[in-house]
């Protein structure tokens, strides 16, 4: 146990505020990379030294796995062992197992890790559309219904109120029909959603005084972190865990509010003390992650935005100079995924790990350029909110290899050394294969391992393989996963809490961020604050980018982003002008030269195309549109997304040559052996000017059925971490 006073030497003065205050309401209003996680840890581990906090009695929750599983590790380290640190839903769900028996009887009803299949059922019912992107899109709703505690039959007026447009095209009056068939499928199915764990909880706290006084006995101080993304739901859980106390510490920042859409509300964080008489606000500002630059950018969105109640949180930035952001325009989308992905080369080529890199995008549908970009620049990237950690088969296989190990190990032995040759037996070694695809996801997938090992080492001197084993149980209960070395894609949303040294927030148009369907001065504000989340996550360097045109030789009608306004002036430009895309329009195909600039070809790509790959293109867009179309038929019946089938850089350089004939069509950057044979007869027919002659038979594909409406702020659901308390 640190002693008390060597916990605040590590605090600013506005941090040692925070954690000298122990008792009574606080509110710690928290800029982005002020070290909010710092100072509360360093508060609970303080009240806990100094004996004003009991751990056993003290709950901090939070919105992810993984954050609770940070703030589990600290509390650790600072010697405040005993202390919760869960998910809302993670700690519901203890207490819900724990009472339903004794206060309602029988077991619990199972838990529907996943929703899509009942809603799936539930709209088949009503007669309505089953598609995947359909369903995605009533499970939100159903979702946003229950944590807002809107009753069914208000459903109209509440979403009217705050202008959201009813799911799928539909009257809202067949939302609300959906919402009862969803409730009745469920009690058909003797099943519970995750929204269910919440909503019973606080019923059961409310209507048992036995649970009531159970639950708020185990639990005297409450800690809530994020708190500008609080539901009412979450809200209503918060008060039946108080009874009425007010002994709550909540730490948010009102600037990086981006979940309303999914129900959550900054209202509870901006009206805290009017709620809470007496109550105390402190507010961080010291920004120890960013430069002083990026800090300036940062504060310019802003100030550019109308001040709320409680004014603006300007950040002071403690960290030495660095580069100025790079504001850059490009021609085309392939063009600013090159460029992306040539600086990120830059960077990783120079000593910056792939891992402290971070491509940010408004929707998931434009990874595809970021991901064939990097492929093709040789940089391994890991998709953020694809496939868990934990579940890759690689992964499980691991874990069980090193269970069977540690049953004969040494106590002597060295742990580092002792996980990389149990790695080394399912084909790992110490040297990364060449390449990015499956192969390389694996290894780093088993990097990733023995990086947790070399780290747990270093912080537990002794600790042996059993200790290792244990910690990655724990770790995938809370899904808590270890870095993957790679370059992390991810939205805006999903980087919410994450911080690299280097950042690209890409596709800063208006019609993207903000994006289109922000109409409300609410939403627009959100989409700036969203904006606002991509830039404080860069520590060093930081670029934001936008193209023109959608595709080569398209026509540039795009406008950077209306929040950059008064920033970009002296954007770096990597379009051509319109001279030099007239003079290329015209110029003959030839195999040595490009037919844009003239240049030497020297790239096998380059003179597959016939020019330079930043050179802009003159491919048949009526062609590359009847190939779109095709490809968005086969992506619905397959399953899957339209990138699979080929991406739009295949697409475009196919509507350039135009091939006729096999050969030709393998010649094709992207058309391998698998997909000439599945696709060649469709592709040749359309650039013939013919209907599509091959089809692919659908099959079955179970992803349909998986719900797709997982944790928004993680890309993970809520689990429930082990520990000893009953509650």
């Amino acid at each position: 146990m640190p002693d008390a006073d060597a916990l605040l030497e590590m605090l600013d003065p506005e941090q040692r505020e925070v954690a000298t205050t122990l008792t009574g309401p606080l509110c710690v209003l928290a800029g982005a990379g002020t070290g909010k996680t710092r100072a509360i840890t360093a508060r609970i581990a303080y009240g806990v030294a100094s004996g004003v906090l009991v751990p056993q009695r003290v709950l901090a929750v939070t919105f992810t796995a993984r954050a609770a599983g940070e703030m589990r590790t600290r509390l650790r380290v600072l010697g405040a062992t005993g202390v919760q640190a869960r998910t809302f839903h993670a700690a519901a769900l203890r207490q819900l197992r724990y009472f339903w028996p004794r206060h309602v009887g029988g077991e619990l009803p199972p838990l529907v890790e996943h929703k899509a299949a009942l809603v799936a059922e539930s709209a088949g019912r009503l007669r309505l559309a089953t598609d995947r992107a359909t369903v995605r899109d009533l499970a939100a709703e159903i979702e946003w219904v229950k944590v807002t505690m809107t009753d069914h039959d208000d459903y109209p007026a509440a979403a009217a109120k705050v202008a959201r447009p009813a799911p799928a095209g539909l009257d809202p009056a067949m939302v609300v029909r959906l919402l009862s068939t969803y409730d009745q499928v469920k009690r058909e199915r003797h099943v519970i959603d995750f929204e269910d764990v919440l909503l019973y909880t606080v019923g059961l706290i409310a209507e048992h005084r036995q649970v009531a006084d159970a639950v708020r006995g185990q639990y005297h101080h409450l800690v809530v972190d994020e708190y500008q993304d609080v539901s009412p739901l979450q809200q209503a859980l918060l008060d039946q865990w108080l009874g009425g106390r007010d002994e709550m510490c909540v730490v948010g920042d009102p600037h990086q509010t981006i979940y309303t859409f999914a129900g959550a509300t900054p209202d509870f964080l901006l009206g805290f003390r009017e709620r809470y008489a007496g109550a105390k606000e402190v507010r961080l500002v010291r920004d120890y992650r960013s430069t002083p630059q990026v800090v300036a950018l940062a504060n310019r969105l802003v100030t550019a935005a109308p001040a709320g109640r409680h004014g603006r949180l300007e950040l002071v930035a403690q960290r030495p100079p660095g580069p100025a952001p790079d504001l850059r325009e490009h021609a085309d989308e392939p063009a600013e995924a090159r460029w992306v992905a040539s600086r990120v080369r830059e960077l990783t080529d120079g000593g910056l790990a792939p891992s402290e890199v971070a491509v940010l995008f408004r929707t998931n549908g434009q990874s595809e350029s970021y991901e064939q970009a990097l492929a093709d620049a040789g940089v391994p990237y890991v998709l953020r909110g694809g496939e868990r950690f934990f579940d890759r088969p690689e992964v499980r296989e691991a874990r069980l290899m090193l269970r069977g190990a540690a049953r004969s190990e040494d106590e002597n032995d060295d742990l580092p050394e002792t996980v990389r040759g149990v790695l080394s037996g399912s084909g790992w070694s110490a040297t990364p294969p060449e390449g990015a695809g499956a192969v390389r996801d694996r290894w780093e997938s088993l990097a990733a391992l023995a990086r947790l090992a070399e780290d747990m080492a270093a912080v537990h001197i002794g600790a042996s393989l059993r200790d290792f084993v244990a910690e990655l149980d724990e770790r995938a209960e809370a899904q808590h996963a270890p870095t993957v070395e790679g370059v992390t894609l991810a939205s805006l949303h999903a980087a919410k809490g994450l911080e690299w040294d280097a950042v690209f927030v890409v596709g800063a148009t208006d019609g993207m961020i903000p994006i289109t369907y922000a109409q409300t001065p609410e939403q627009v504000e959100e989409e700036r604050r969203l904006l606002y989340v991509g830039v404080t996550r860069a520590r060093e360097h930081l670029a934001i980018s936008w193209s023109l045109a959608r595709a080569p030789g398209g026509r540039a009608g795009r406008r950077p982003s209306r929040f950059l306004d008064g920033m970009h002036a002296g954007t770096r430009s990597d379009a051509p002008a319109a001279g030099a895309r007239a003079r290329g329009s015209s110029r003959r195909r030839g195999p040595a030269s490009c037919r844009v600039c003239g240049s030497a070809l020297t790239a096998p790509v380059a003179r597959k195309l016939g020019r330079c790959e930043d050179c802009p293109s003159s491919y048949d867009e009526q062609l590359f549109e009847r190939l779109r179309t095709w490809r968005a038929e086969q992506a619905r019946t397959q399953s899957v997304p339209a990138y699979v089938v080929f991406t739009d850089a295949t697409l475009t350089a196919l509507a350039e040559v135009r091939p006729s004939s096999a050969t030709e069509l393998l010649a094709v950057s992207g058309v391998g052996g698998t997909k000439l044979e599945r696709y060649g007869a469709d592709v040749l027919a359309i650039c013939a000017g013919e209907a599509p002659t091959a089809t692919v038979s659908p099959g079955t594909n179970p992803d349909v059925l998986q719900d797709v409406t997982v944790d928004l702020r993680s890309g993970v659901k809520n689990s429930v971490a082990p520990d000893e308390d009953l509650l």
